[in-house]
């Protein structure tokens, strides 16, 4: 697998963690963690403690959290340095526990909820930083099938046309079509990202558009959500994928995070220690949707 030089305190968190992935385990149901409603039509968060919360309920431990089809993952750190877990409930308990090397970032479940994604840190704390300064590893696990899709640094990667091979190469923000087979994730690469699409079958990323980090699918799986990187800053845009047109959103600030689509007209994110929600067309102003919260999502 592929990796920048990590230096000598990442390689401390080696010993330290083991493996890149130091445990994995599917367990059968058992109480859950939370007594959320994972199909309610409610908005899911982060509070500023980790909690999950969800009008008044109170979930797990987490720094991300996404939820879909009744089923919830959850992305957190653990007691040991530079590692995280990976935590999937649906109505039933906890289904799945998984351990990963590296710091919390991006979480995702499919429309479906049959397949969960992951991003984590492999060293410094920002996409901003120059090249080599980071290295994250992006994760996929069927939960239908019972089958991990390791890395994504383990898939072929064709940029324009051509096999992309450098050592350079980061991964991360996945987001799922419905057919649980097919998505989009962002690859970066020599100081360049672009936005990739994805196949479980073939392994196989091809590059889409150059510029186009953590997406989010809409619903309608017709546009994509995204961070457009101009300088040191970050504004979002949507991309509608069949005819190429791109629209800058009505936020104009500076944006770090993964957009989430509340619906096929508003589009969420975080900001300020808070979750805000602006039109998905380009017009309107941000409206501020909770305080003291991040990591949006919908349980549907």
């Amino acid at each position: 697998m592929k990796r920048t030089v990590l230096g000598v305190v990442l390689m401390a968190a080696v010993l330290v963690a083991g493996a890149v992935f130091v445990g994995m385990r599917a367990v059968g149901a058992r109480p859950a963690e939370a007594s959320l409603d994972l199909r309610s039509g409610e908005l899911v968060y982060v509070d500023p403690a980790g909690r999950v919360r969800q009008a008044g309920r109170t979930g797990p431990a987490c720094q991300r959290v996404d939820v879909a089809a009744g089923t919830l993952v959850c992305l957190r750190a653990t007691a040991i340095p530079a590692q995280s877990e990976i935590v999937v409930l649906d109505a039933a308990g906890e289904r799945l526990r998984l351990s990963e090397w590296g710091a919390p970032s991006r979480a995702r479940v499919s429309p479906s909820g049959k397949v969960v994604m992951w991003t984590v840190f492999r060293a410094g704390d920002s996409y901003l930083g120059g090249v080599g300064t980071f290295s994250t590893t992006a994760g996929i696990y069927d939960l239908k099938r019972g089958e991990h899709y390791g890395s994504l640094e383990d898939f072929r990667l064709v940029v324009d046309g051509v096999d992309h091979t450098a050592d350079d190469v980061n991964y991360w923000g996945i987001t799922f079509t419905r057919d649980d087979r097919s998505f989009y994730a962002t690859a970066a690469s020599g100081g360049k990202t672009w936005l990739v699409r994805g196949s479980l079958d073939t392994r196989v990323l091809t590059s889409v558009r150059e510029n186009v980090e953590c997406p989010s699918l809409s619903p309608d799986g017709r546009r994509i959500a995204y961070k457009f990187r101009t300088g040191d800053l970050w504004r979002l845009h949507v991309l509608d994928l069949a005819s190429g047109t791109d629209v800058a959103l009505a936020e104009p600030q500076h944006v770090d995070d993964q957009p989430q689509w509340l619906d096929d007209s508003w589009v969420a994110y975080g900001r300020d220690r808070a979750i805000w929600k602006v039109p998905a067309s380009g017009g309107g102003s941000p409206e501020l949707v909770h305080a003291d919260a991040a990591s949006p999502a919908v349980a549907r």
